[in-house]
Protein backbone atom coordinates (compact mmCIF):
# COMPACT_ATOMS: atom_id res chain seq x y z
CA UNK A 1 0.00 0.00 0.00
CA UNK A 2 1.38 3.30 -1.02
CA UNK A 3 2.64 5.52 1.97
CA UNK A 4 0.05 8.39 2.84
CA UNK A 5 2.31 11.92 3.47
CA UNK A 6 1.81 14.10 6.44
CA UNK A 7 -1.59 16.36 5.32
CA UNK A 8 -3.52 13.26 3.73
CA UNK A 9 -2.62 11.42 6.89
CA UNK A 10 -3.93 14.51 9.18
CA UNK A 11 -6.83 15.76 6.96
CA UNK A 12 -8.09 11.70 7.43
CA UNK A 13 -7.36 11.49 11.27
CA UNK A 14 -9.43 14.87 11.30
CA UNK A 15 -12.59 13.51 9.31
CA UNK A 16 -12.58 10.30 11.88
CA UNK A 17 -12.78 12.82 14.52
CA UNK A 18 -15.88 14.52 13.25
CA UNK A 19 -17.44 11.80 12.82
CA UNK A 20 -16.89 11.02 16.37
CA UNK A 21 -13.76 8.81 17.05
CA UNK A 22 -12.16 9.46 20.33
CA UNK A 23 -9.78 6.81 20.96
CA UNK A 24 -7.46 4.05 18.81
CA UNK A 25 -8.28 0.46 18.75
CA UNK A 26 -6.22 -2.66 17.33
CA UNK A 27 -7.31 -5.51 16.12
CA UNK A 28 -6.54 -8.01 18.85
CA UNK A 29 -7.41 -7.01 22.59
CA UNK A 30 -5.16 -5.64 25.06
CA UNK A 31 -4.67 -6.87 28.60
CA UNK A 32 -3.95 -3.64 30.50
CA UNK A 33 -3.63 -5.57 33.94
CA UNK A 34 -0.89 -7.77 32.52
CA UNK A 35 2.65 -7.04 33.71
CA UNK A 36 5.75 -7.47 30.98
CA UNK A 37 7.86 -10.34 31.35
CA UNK A 38 10.57 -8.37 31.66
CA UNK A 39 10.86 -5.40 33.31
CA UNK A 40 12.99 -2.56 32.28
CA UNK A 41 16.57 -2.73 33.82
CA UNK A 42 17.75 0.66 35.71
CA UNK A 43 20.84 2.47 33.75
CA UNK A 44 23.76 1.62 35.34
CA UNK A 45 25.64 4.79 37.36
CA UNK A 46 28.90 4.65 35.12
CA UNK A 47 26.55 4.79 31.99
CA UNK A 48 24.80 8.18 33.75
CA UNK A 49 27.68 9.59 34.41
CA UNK A 50 28.94 9.05 31.14
CA UNK A 51 29.07 12.92 29.14
CA UNK A 52 26.05 13.45 26.53
CA UNK A 53 28.44 14.82 23.30
CA UNK A 54 26.66 15.92 20.24
CA UNK A 55 27.55 16.58 17.08
CA UNK A 56 26.57 18.64 14.20
CA UNK A 57 24.40 21.63 14.16
CA UNK A 58 23.02 22.80 17.97
CA UNK A 59 19.62 21.48 18.74
CA UNK A 60 16.35 23.14 18.11
CA UNK A 61 15.92 23.35 21.91
CA UNK A 62 18.82 25.10 22.69
CA UNK A 63 18.66 27.76 20.28
CA UNK A 64 17.00 31.24 20.99
CA UNK A 65 14.08 30.99 19.04
CA UNK A 66 12.90 34.83 19.48
CA UNK A 67 16.66 36.19 19.48
CA UNK A 68 16.47 34.26 16.12
CA UNK A 69 13.25 35.65 15.08
CA UNK A 70 14.18 39.33 15.93
CA UNK A 71 17.34 38.94 14.13
CA UNK A 72 15.95 37.88 10.92
CA UNK A 73 12.97 39.99 11.29
CA UNK A 74 14.99 43.17 11.59
CA UNK A 75 17.21 41.96 8.18
CA UNK A 76 14.06 42.22 6.65
CA UNK A 77 14.11 45.78 4.22
CA UNK A 78 11.02 44.96 2.16
CA UNK A 79 7.71 42.77 2.96
CA UNK A 80 9.21 40.54 0.40
CA UNK A 81 12.17 39.98 2.47
CA UNK A 82 10.37 39.62 5.68
CA UNK A 83 7.76 36.81 3.84
CA UNK A 84 11.39 34.77 2.79
CA UNK A 85 12.36 35.58 6.57
CA UNK A 86 9.35 33.83 8.02
CA UNK A 87 9.29 31.35 5.54
CA UNK A 88 12.57 30.33 6.94
CA UNK A 89 12.51 30.56 10.44
CA UNK A 90 12.21 26.43 11.53
CA UNK A 91 12.05 26.91 15.14
CA UNK A 92 8.07 27.31 15.58
CA UNK A 93 6.61 23.61 15.66
CA UNK A 94 3.31 25.14 14.20
CA UNK A 95 5.20 25.63 11.07
CA UNK A 96 5.43 21.18 10.65
CA UNK A 97 1.49 20.96 10.89
CA UNK A 98 0.61 23.32 8.42
CA UNK A 99 -0.10 23.28 4.80
CA UNK A 100 0.59 27.29 4.02
CA UNK A 101 2.04 29.90 5.62
CA UNK A 102 -0.09 32.64 5.29
CA UNK A 103 1.50 36.16 5.31
CA UNK A 104 -1.00 38.57 4.19
CA UNK A 105 -3.49 40.03 2.13
CA UNK A 106 -4.94 43.34 0.80
CA UNK A 107 -3.11 45.84 -0.43
CA UNK A 108 0.63 46.86 0.94
CA UNK A 109 0.70 50.47 2.43
CA UNK A 110 -3.06 50.65 3.01
CA UNK A 111 -4.11 53.38 5.41
CA UNK A 112 -5.45 50.72 7.77
CA UNK A 113 -3.85 47.32 8.87
CA UNK A 114 -5.97 44.74 10.12
CA UNK A 115 -3.93 42.28 12.60
CA UNK A 116 -5.99 38.71 13.15
CA UNK A 117 -5.46 36.20 15.75
CA UNK A 118 -4.65 32.87 13.50
CA UNK A 119 -5.48 31.21 10.77
CA UNK A 120 -7.61 28.50 10.23
CA UNK A 121 -8.72 25.63 7.96
CA UNK A 122 -9.71 27.86 5.24
CA UNK A 123 -6.58 30.12 5.80
CA UNK A 124 -4.64 26.94 5.88
CA UNK A 125 -5.94 25.69 2.38
CA UNK A 126 -5.70 29.22 0.92
CA UNK A 127 -2.21 30.47 2.46
CA UNK A 128 -4.45 33.92 2.76
CA UNK A 129 -6.19 35.76 6.00
CA UNK A 130 -9.83 35.86 6.79
CA UNK A 131 -10.82 33.69 3.94
CA UNK A 132 -13.51 31.77 5.80
CA UNK A 133 -17.17 32.35 7.11
CA UNK A 134 -15.23 35.03 9.82
CA UNK A 135 -13.35 36.26 6.50
CA UNK A 136 -16.32 36.49 4.47
CA UNK A 137 -17.90 38.82 7.59
CA UNK A 138 -15.11 40.61 7.64
CA UNK A 139 -14.84 42.06 3.63
CA UNK A 140 -19.12 42.75 4.25
CA UNK A 141 -18.29 45.03 7.18
CA UNK A 142 -15.69 46.87 5.84
CA UNK A 143 -17.93 47.14 2.83
CA UNK A 144 -20.43 48.60 4.38
CA UNK A 145 -17.95 51.58 5.27
CA UNK A 146 -16.68 51.69 1.80
CA UNK A 147 -13.08 49.70 2.45
CA UNK A 148 -11.79 46.68 1.61
CA UNK A 149 -8.73 44.46 0.77
CA UNK A 150 -9.08 45.02 -2.92
CA UNK A 151 -10.61 48.55 -2.81
CA UNK A 152 -7.84 50.59 -4.35
CA UNK A 153 -9.79 53.72 -2.94
CA UNK A 154 -9.80 52.98 0.60
CA UNK A 155 -7.86 49.83 0.98
CA UNK A 156 -7.14 47.30 3.40
CA UNK A 157 -3.98 45.23 4.13
CA UNK A 158 -4.36 42.17 6.45
CA UNK A 159 -2.36 39.81 8.48
CA UNK A 160 -2.34 37.61 11.41
CA UNK A 161 -0.29 37.46 14.66
CA UNK A 162 0.67 33.78 13.83
CA UNK A 163 1.42 32.75 10.01
CA UNK A 164 0.73 29.44 10.78
CA UNK A 165 -2.45 27.44 11.85
CA UNK A 166 -3.11 25.87 15.59
CA UNK A 167 -3.43 22.10 15.42
CA UNK A 168 -7.47 22.05 15.68
CA UNK A 169 -7.72 26.08 15.51
CA UNK A 170 -6.58 26.31 19.32
CA UNK A 171 -5.60 29.24 21.16
CA UNK A 172 -2.13 30.56 20.42
CA UNK A 173 0.59 30.04 23.18
CA UNK A 174 2.24 32.36 24.72
CA UNK A 175 5.33 31.42 23.57
CA UNK A 176 4.14 30.78 20.07
CA UNK A 177 3.30 34.96 20.34
CA UNK A 178 6.54 35.62 21.77
CA UNK A 179 8.17 33.76 18.92
CA UNK A 180 6.43 35.27 15.89
CA UNK A 181 6.49 38.69 17.81
CA UNK A 182 9.20 40.25 15.82
CA UNK A 183 7.94 39.34 12.68
CA UNK A 184 4.73 40.98 13.15
CA UNK A 185 6.38 44.40 14.52
CA UNK A 186 8.12 44.11 11.34
CA UNK A 187 5.31 43.66 9.41
CA UNK A 188 3.98 47.06 11.26
CA UNK A 189 6.70 48.57 10.09
CA UNK A 190 7.27 47.86 6.58
CA UNK A 191 3.75 48.05 5.80
CA UNK A 192 3.53 51.42 7.52
CA UNK A 193 -0.52 51.98 7.71
CA UNK A 194 -2.13 55.05 9.45
CA UNK A 195 -4.32 53.33 11.92
CA UNK A 196 -3.98 49.55 13.07
CA UNK A 197 -6.96 47.36 13.82
CA UNK A 198 -6.80 44.47 16.38
CA UNK A 199 -8.78 42.02 16.31
CA UNK A 200 -9.74 39.93 19.23
CA UNK A 201 -8.43 38.81 22.21
CA UNK A 202 -4.71 37.02 20.72
CA UNK A 203 -4.27 40.30 19.01
CA UNK A 204 -4.62 42.58 22.04
CA UNK A 205 -2.85 40.03 24.03
CA UNK A 206 0.28 40.34 21.52
CA UNK A 207 -0.11 44.23 20.25
CA UNK A 208 -1.31 45.34 23.75
CA UNK A 209 -0.40 43.00 26.43
CA UNK A 210 -3.82 43.22 27.20
CA UNK A 211 -7.30 40.84 27.25
CA UNK A 212 -10.77 41.33 27.50
CA UNK A 213 -11.85 42.10 24.23
CA UNK A 214 -15.49 42.78 25.41
CA UNK A 215 -13.35 45.84 27.57
CA UNK A 216 -11.10 47.18 24.91
CA UNK A 217 -12.98 47.29 22.21
CA UNK A 218 -13.62 50.94 20.81
CA UNK A 219 -11.44 52.57 22.96
CA UNK A 220 -8.65 54.10 20.79
CA UNK A 221 -5.68 53.40 22.43
CA UNK A 222 -1.34 53.37 20.73
CA UNK A 223 0.38 50.19 19.25
CA UNK A 224 4.40 49.80 17.64
CA UNK A 225 3.38 54.23 17.85
CA UNK A 226 0.44 53.70 15.82
CA UNK A 227 -2.77 55.08 16.68
CA UNK A 228 -4.75 51.21 17.40
CA UNK A 229 -8.46 50.14 17.92
CA UNK A 230 -9.50 47.09 19.53
CA UNK A 231 -12.56 45.15 17.28
CA UNK A 232 -14.24 41.77 18.21
CA UNK A 233 -13.26 39.32 15.69
CA UNK A 234 -15.09 38.55 13.11
CA UNK A 235 -15.85 34.51 14.22
CA UNK A 236 -17.32 36.19 17.81
CA UNK A 237 -19.44 38.25 15.92
CA UNK A 238 -20.64 35.06 14.00
CA UNK A 239 -21.37 33.60 17.38
CA UNK A 240 -22.49 36.51 19.19
CA UNK A 241 -25.02 38.27 16.55
CA UNK A 242 -26.31 40.96 18.84
CA UNK A 243 -22.40 42.06 19.30
CA UNK A 244 -22.45 43.30 15.78
CA UNK A 245 -24.13 46.83 16.79
CA UNK A 246 -20.50 47.85 18.69
CA UNK A 247 -18.70 46.06 16.06
CA UNK A 248 -20.76 48.61 13.37
CA UNK A 249 -20.09 51.65 16.31
CA UNK A 250 -16.10 51.01 16.12
CA UNK A 251 -16.11 50.67 12.17
CA UNK A 252 -17.61 54.27 11.89
CA UNK A 253 -14.97 55.41 14.94
CA UNK A 254 -12.51 53.72 12.30
CA UNK A 255 -13.69 55.22 9.29
CA UNK A 256 -13.58 58.84 10.87
CA UNK A 257 -10.56 58.48 12.20
CA UNK A 258 -9.46 57.38 8.98
CA UNK A 259 -10.68 60.41 7.04
CA UNK A 260 -9.33 63.04 9.22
Amino acid sequence: MESLDFHTSRALLEWQMELGADECIVDAPVDRYALPDRLAKPKAKQEEAKPHLTKGPVALSERDAVAEARAAAEGAVTLEDLKAAMQAFDLCDLKRGARKMVFSDGIAGAPVMIIGEAPGREEDRSGKPFVGAAGQLLDRMFDAIGMGRNNPAAPLYITNILPWRPPHNRDPKPEEIAMMQPFLMRHIALADPKVLVVMGNWACQALLAKRGITRLRGQWTTAVDKPALPMFHPAYLLRNPPAKREAWVDLLSLRNAVDK
